[in-house]
């Protein structure tokens, strides 16, 4: 079978870059060796930003354009995006008061037109802000971005991506790829050989290794692999607000809300040679504990810590001495296509989750030009699955607590915002807790499962408990091996 694109990587660029090519009509597969989002892109922030941090080296026009995308991105999964307050307690240790002042000043001017607050002083009528600091006087200043539930923004570029026309193979395998005529010809862990005019290298952390072992193509450009690290403790405060919190070391730290009974906290930079290194050190918990610790009331042990994650960011190698100063800039190297005949290999490097649907555009904008497919622009505008909610969540939850009046109040808005406007499909016609099958614990019902597998491409109880439904955090180990123990008892 031959495709118009071979996409290589299941995280937020490759899914992305697959809902915009088959938005355009052009025959599209993806491949992903694990599951979707199974590595960086589910180890994120929770983030959609512009990367206040970033204007300090000069990064205006990324800023900007983060900036853009993510109204862009507010408006397409209101579900899965939401607005939050950011709290920036000032001490001198980083940076002077006056530079911090100036540089919200320009965050908020670079966004442009905005339908987010923007930044306030930190005055006395904000106990809520003060109240959880071990300093609740301290100046500061307070602004907008948005949390995102990252892996989800993954599945739900996936989902319109299929819904369009293209095929997403999970846990398939590129083995090898070697031009031949106008084609590439690989080879699939799945047995399969397939043809195709383009192919999109999105492998992230691994994106020269694909490029050097499978395709053997030589590349100029090159990665650097930094590890983030987040840790999950029982709620600091209360609240729906965030903080960014200045270390001594010139790098910041952030703490929000998870889940509503969690504080999520990270990340940390570490420079790693191996893609795979993606293994959280003492070291790193500590530092995330200290971070937190200087500025808020409550303190936070390593003991505290109920869950913790890392994921290897594959970012632009600029030359930049620290991983923090690495641009967060994404390039796209394109080989082939134009008058050399050969077919075309497009490689990402870098990127954020934020700019992935421009990233996305830019890409296909490239591949259209030089594998001449035809097809235009078209994600701007569109909404992604399950966020035909209208622009108030609140409203749409009002309506959901009347349509499934059986559901608690709490897995009723954890749905809402997992599933947005397909919570419908995910509940069916079911009129009572009875009808929603087996009950795993945590709100996990055995329609959801089943939902998820049949539609959202779970295999496992990993893929289901901490990237589609984050129910690892409610549900206790011998609830989760009943679930293992019940998936593994089907043939799906």
């Amino acid at each position: 079978m031959t495709y118009d694109l071979l996409i290589i990587g299941g995280g937020i660029n490759g899914t992305a870059i697959a809902r915009d090519a088959a938005g355009r009509g052009w025959k599209t597969l993806l491949v992903e060796r694990d599951d979707l989002a199974s590595h960086t892109s589910s180890a994120s922030s929770k983030l959609i930003h512009g990367g206040i941090r970033y204007l300090e080296y000069y990064e205006f026009r990324l800023v900007r354009e983060a900036l853009k995308e993510r109204e862009v991105m507010l408006r397409s999964a209101p579900h899965l995006i939401k607005p939050m307050r950011f709290v920036l307690p000032h001490e001198e240790m980083a940076r002077p008061f006056w530079m911090i002042r100036a540089g919200l000043l320009l965050y908020d001017f670079l966004g442009g037109k905005r339908t987010l607050s923007g930044t306030r002083k930190l005055g006395k009528a904000n106990p809520q802000y003060r109240s959880p600091l071990a300093n609740p006087d301290v100046k500061g200043f307070a602004y907008s971005d948005c949390w995102v539930d990252d892996a989800r923004l993954v599945v739900a570029n996936a989902i319109d991506a299929r819904d369009k026309g293209a095929e997403i193979a999970t846990y398939t395998e590129l083995l090898s790829a070697e031009r031949s005529g106008a084609a590439w010809t690989a080879r699939l862990s799945d047995g399969r050989s397939v043809e195709a005019r383009t192919i999109v290298n999105a492998a992230g952390p691994w994106v020269s290794e694909v490029l050097g072992d499978k395709l053997g193509v030589a590349s100029d450009a090159k990665v650097r692999l930094v590890r983030g690290s987040h840790i999950i403790v029982p709620r600091l405060y209360a609240g729906d607000h965030a903080y960014i919190l200045q270390q001594p070391d010139k790098r910041v730290v952030f703490a929000m809300p998870y889940l509503d009974r969690f504080t999520l906290i990270g990340t940390t930079d570490v420079a790693v040679d191996d893609p795979g290194d993606a293994v959280m050190t003492t070291d790193e918990v500590d530092y995330l504990c200290k971070s937190v610790n200087h500025y808020f009331a409550v303190q936070t042990t390593p003991d505290d810590v109920v869950s913790l994650y890392s994921g290897v960011r594959s970012l632009y190698d600029d030359g930049a001495e620290e991983s923090s100063e690495v641009t967060r800039e994404y390039v796209l190297e394109m080989d082939g296509g134009d008058e050399s005949g050969a077919p075309t290999l497009l490689s990402v490097f870098g990127g954020k989750i934020t700019t992935a649907r421009a990233l996305a555009e830019d890409a296909a904008d490239r591949i259209a030009e030089a594998a001449a497919l035809d097809g235009s622009a078209w994600t701007r505008e569109a909404l992604l699955p399950g966020g035909e909610i209208g622009g108030d969540f609140d409203a749409f939850f009002e309506a959901v607590e009347a349509d499934y009046p059986f559901l608690d109040w709490a897995d009723a808005k954890r749905m809402a915002r997992v599933y947005g406007s397909r919570i419908k499909d995910v509940i069916g016609d079911a009129r009572s807790l009875g009808e929603l099958g087996e009950h795993f614990g945590g709100g996990l019902t055995q329609r959801e499962v089943d939902y998820l597998i049949a539609e959202e491409w779970a295999k496992t109880a990993d893929d289901i408990l901490w990237r589609r439904s984050k129910m690892g955090l409610a549900m206790d180990e011998d609830e989760q091996a009943r679930l293992e123990t019940w998936l593994g008892e089907r043939v799906y």
